[in-house]
């Protein structure tokens, strides 16, 4: 098999955000387009050459294109080894677990996460370090500027790999293990969680779950351990087949997108617990009877009750959260005695914590939990988790997330998203604010008295490392708070996120309707952005 070198030009915007580069479909089938972000991961991650790569997908529209694509250059610049799931399909979370399990020198994910899947829908790629976490900016921005300067990329003239039959063969130079995508995250899963006493509740006859794949990668990981391994019953997981375009639907697991879920958790004869996870795995929510446990609430219980697992049972070593994920965390970091980090949004920041030993928790707003057993965060992980609780508790779900209020108070929390923003409306609400940051401590909004207001930046305490601009907050002096951010993990225009929380200790008050609770907040927050006049909406598109 020869090896060629194709003339190539760079291409503009090829930039990685918060997960990766990500766009749409018809961008990444470009000639050149995919192979050039390839080329540029070859030329800056010397370490690939003579060393195993990890390579898999969520399955989505053009995943198996590209694959194929990465498996000849893989080849043709001198990686040595290379592990694909069957099907050209992995979990975000199972690529970290097979990275870390092996050593390899780095991963290639191949998902645009809970963005919908199609032929003129979402793609995005991602490399993944030797630790099994997303790559750091110093790393991503290694990776962009060679993309700026690119004039060539490497491949092989070989036929396309048989990526449904498990085995090994040759391509070049190179071995190309074709893999079962699930076993090994499945162990890992087992040596964590008391598998014995979730297969007990399934089968106590008194316990019915449904878990919500979303016809995306989760699928098979979710019928291979609730199914088959714990006996839940089948047909307990839903929209189990993973298809190309999430079955025409969002594979975002939150209220708005997981409609026909959430109904099956209302009313006297609803589920139990119900869950689901998203495009690529790494998502996930958590529902009980009438009771929708918010992502900010399951950290703070999973933090709490950890010691109850045996993969945690002799506790945790501290806590992180992203920036806008609600401060009950660290209510439960202060009673534990262990540290609570606040770190910009992007599971990246939560690597440098984990490989240092400094955490054992982390999680993010945005329907992301995970620990240190691997780098990136994991839905069906925090399913098992909450599965572990539940069986050893006896509990609801809503008793547990009550009793812990009880316990720590409650932070009421809410998440407004305004989608697919004109991005020049969306910059200049950002930097109407930003203007009035100086002079609005000691300003009464509302019935709330700001006590702080900045854009938030971050220092790594392990490496020193600054991160700026990662999202505008206003503190009050009674703990509430207004956080708005520009998301990077969209393909067209931009999202803006409004987040909001106030903490309320007097348990008399913990069953207030969020949005009727946050209300006033909500307005302070409108009328300071000016999110109307700047942007056309008069409502958000979605409500968390």
């Amino acid at each position: 098999m020869e090896t060629h070198s194709i003339a190539t030009t760079p291409f503009e915007g090829q930039r990685p955000g918060t997960s990766g580069l990500r766009k749409k479909v018809k961008v990444f089938q470009q000639p050149g387009y995919l192979e050039n972000f390839v080329q540029a991961i070859f030329d800056t991650q010397t370490e690939l050459n003579g060393g195993t790569l990890v390579v898999g997908g969520d399955g989505r529209y053009f995943n198996r294109e590209a694959i194929q694509i990465i498996l000849r250059m893989a080849a043709a610049n001198g990686v040595r080894k290379i592990l694909v799931g069957r099907g050209g399909i992995f979990s975000t979370p199972a690529v970290s677990c097979v990275i870390r399990k092996y050593k390899t020198q780095g991963g290639i994910v191949l998902s645009a996460s809970h963005n919908p899947g199609g032929p003129d829908e979402d793609f995005g790629i991602k490399f993944n370090s030797a630790n099994g976490g997303p790559a750091p900016e110093s790393v991503t921005d290694a990776i962009f500027e060679r993309t700026r300067t690119i004039d060539r990329y490497l491949t092989l003239d070989a036929p396309a790999i048989d990526l449904d039959k498990l085995g090994t063969l040759q391509l070049g130079d190179a071995a190309v293990e074709v893999m079962d995508p699930v076993q090994d995250y499945a162990k890992l899963m087992e040596a964590l969680f008391d598998f014995n006493a979730i297969h007990q509740l399934f089968n106590s006859g008194h316990f019915r779950m449904r878990f919500d794949a979303m016809h995306a990668v989760t699928g098979p990981y979710a019928v291979a351990i609730l199914e088959n391994r714990l006996g839940a019953a089948p047909g307990t997981v839903m929209n189990a087949i993973a298809r190309e375009d999430f079955g025409g639907h969002h594979p975002d697991p939150n209220l708005a997108h997981a409609q026909e879920l959430v109904a099956l958790t209302l009313g006297p004869d609803g589920l139990d617990f119900g869950a689901a996870s998203d495009g690529d795995g790494d998502r996930n929510m958590i529902l009980g009877r009438d009771f929708f446990v918010t992502p900010s609430d399951s950290l703070a219980v999973l933090a709490a009750n950890a010691h109850l697992t045996p993969g945690y049972h002799s506790g945790i070593r501290g806590i992180a959260r992203s920036m806008p994920t609600s401060q009950a965390a660290n209510r439960v970091a202060d009673f534990l005695g262990v540290e609570c980090f606040e770190t910009p949004t992007g599971w990246k920041f939560f690597g440098n914590l984990l490989d240092a030993g400094r955490i054992t928790l982390c999680g993010e707003e945005s329907f992301g939990t995970g620990s240190d057993h691997v780098r990136e965060k994991d839905g069906l992980w925090a399913v098992l988790f909450w599965l572990n609780l539940l069986a050893v508790r006896q509990q609801s779900v809503a008793e547990i997330v009550i009793d812990h209020w009880r316990r720590f108070g409650r932070n009421y929390y809410t998440r407004h998203d305004y989608e697919a923003v004109e991005l020049a409306g969306a910059e200049g609400l950002m930097d109407h604010l930003r203007r009035l940051l100086p002079d609005l401590p000691g300003r009464k909004l509302g019935d709330q008295t700001v006590s702080y207001a900045d854009d938030f930046a971050y220092t790594d305490p392990i490496d020193g490392s600054v991160s700026e601009h990662q999202g505008l907050r206003i503190g009050f002096e009674s703990g509430a708070r207004i956080v708005y951010r520009l998301s990077g993990t969209g393909t067209a225009g931009a999202t803006l996120r409004v987040y909001l929380e106030y903490f309320e200790p007097d348990p008399a008050r913990h069953q207030q309707e969020t949005q009727e609770a946050m209300r006033p907040l909500v307005l302070i927050a409108r009328e300071l952005a000016q999110i109307v006049a700047r942007t056309g909406r008069e409502e958000p598109d979605v409500v968390t």
